[in-house]
């Protein structure tokens, strides 16, 4: 039978605890300072530790100064808030998660639910590791190049804590793969993985579709909806491209993650979500605050543990593995198997890869469709001379003489990946200028979107959105 241990000076609230989770089929033993819960853990090793850190001999990280001592018990602070400082220090001394302060019944059996032995997890973890040199991946994640064994490592860390996790990296380098990854190797795998993309859906519908609403709470409201929050309950919410989100929703969402509840459109009474979250953005964290796309509050409880995602480009060792599993998918979709020649995989591997792992995957369907017989040779692969290619100076202005002026009072520059240049002239607002570089770098990829949106480092989606704007804005 799971057993737990609670930690706690407050006697009162300690009695409260034992009862609750007595009731959920647990045997339970109570300490009300360190020397007490020292005893405890020397007459029954419990499965689960409930620890206050505020104690009257001390501090229940002491309790952590003997590594042995909660080795094989699953260990969650109680705290008076939630908290970035809070929740780092669960992560630093090796707890899972945190419970705030007056704990509820509803937070309390999610909690008891996914009660795990470390040791379990460890031994998981352990076997994915010791398989990955023979297999090639880790989890749903394929690549054995040191930037991904990294990326590895931090996953193991911090998957089987309830931390909230920050995920960085370019458009197509599988940030949401991390993000699942993650969920299958924590405590919550048997409930929903949700994954809301934030630039996908209307700023008109994004806080209806996240946190859900009541009926009649706007028009076309005709039934109770629930949001992602309610959907996830118990599992893992994960929000890709967070910085797509409108400023006045990530006031709310900082909420959330502050008291651990939210409310639905229209509702007059907030209810309690028990959610770990990960975010995802392809900008720069820093630099989407400082371009307000982020709040700077938000980033900072976000970013409790950052994980970044490399490009392609740094991983090519990599890129034949990825072609030969993408290959293989296909050829059991599709009822016919198809190899690679090896000047197929060289060419594959020089090329500089700007769609990163998602335009891979495109390359490789393609190449499977046009290849004739069994063998893909070259020919429908991309060639490693397309990246870099010297380039004219694209210009978005007809008064070419002024606008190639030196003089940074004339003219501002905006270089691309490939060496060329939209110029600017200065005063143009941000609005026109972003479209003239949109439309431009678009022209140079030849109207492929996908290439377009991965130079610009936007999803393919705000790339639609964009150019359906600029379309709709030509017609009025």
């Amino acid at each position: 039978m799971t057993h737990a241990l609670i930690v706690d000076d407050d006697v009162d609230s300690a009695a409260m605890l034992s009862e609750l989770i007595a009731l959920q089929g647990l045997t339970v033993a109570t300490a009300n300072s360190l020397r007490d819960a020292r005893k405890q853990l020397a007459l029954q090793t419990p499965d689960l530790v409930l620890l206050d850190l505020r104690l009257p001999d001390g501090s229940g990280m002491d309790l952590f100064a003997d590594p042995e001592l909660l080795a094989d018990s699953e260990v969650v602070l109680m705290t008076g808030h939630a908290s970035l400082e809070t929740s780092i220090l669960a992560l630093r001394l090796g707890a899972v998660d945190y419970l705030v302060k007056p704990v509820t019944l509803k937070h309390l059996q999610g909690l008891l639910s996914r009660v795990t032995k470390p040791a379990l997890l460890k031994a998981e973890v352990a076997g994915l590791t010791a398989n990955l040199a023979s297999t090639g991946n880790f989890g749903q994640l394929w690549g054995r190049s040191p930037c991904m064994l990294r990326v590895y490592e931090q996953i193991s860390r911090v998957a089987g804590s309830g931390v909230t996790v920050f995920i960085t990296g370019e458009s197509g380098t599988g940030k949401e793969v991390v993000a699942q990854t993650i969920h299958e190797l924590s405590r919550r795998r048997k409930m929903p993985f949700l994954g809301v993309n934030c630039g996908a859906i209307s700023p008109n519908l994004i806080e209806s579709e996240i946190f859900g609403h009541e009926k009649g709470s706007f028009t076309g409201a005709d039934r109770q909806h629930q949001g992602f929050f309610e959907r996830a309950a118990g599992g893992t919410l994960f929000l890709d491209e967070i910085t797509e989100m409108p400023m006045d929703l990530q006031v709310k969402l900082l909420r959330v993650l502050e008291t651990g509840r939210f409310m639905r459109v229209g509702a007059t009474q907030s209810q309690e979500t028990d959610v770990r979250i990960i975010a995802a953005t392809n900008r720069s964290p820093m630099q989407a605050v400082a371009e307000g796309h982020l709040r700077v509050d938000l980033m900072y409880r976000l970013n409790v543990f950052p994980i970044e995602v490399p490009p392609l480009r740094e991983r090519l060792s990599d890129v034949p593995l990825l072609a030969g599993r993408f290959l293989r998918l296909i050829g059991e979709q599709e009822g016919k198997e198809k190899n690679f020649s090896p000047e197929a995989l060289a060419q594959l591997s020089a090329y500089h890869w700007p769609g990163n792992v998602r335009e891979l995957r495109n390359a490789v369907q393609r190449a499977y469709v046009m290849a004739p017989g069994g063998t893909i040779d070259t020919q429908w692969l991309p060639h490693p001379s397309g990246w870099p290619q010297a380039q004219p100076v694209v210009s978005t202005e007809t008064a070419a003489p002024v606008l190639r002026s030196p003089e940074p009072a004339s003219a501002a520059t905006v270089p691309d990946a490939l060496g060329d240049a939209v110029v600017l002239p200065v005063g143009i607002s941000l609005a026109d200028a972003e479209q003239k570089l949109i439309l431009a770098t678009l022209e140079h990829y030849g109207r492929q979107k996908e290439r377009t949106a991965a130079a610009l480092g936007i999803s393919l989606k705000t790339l639609y959105n964009r150019l359906k704007q600029y379309a709709a804005d030509d017609k009025s």
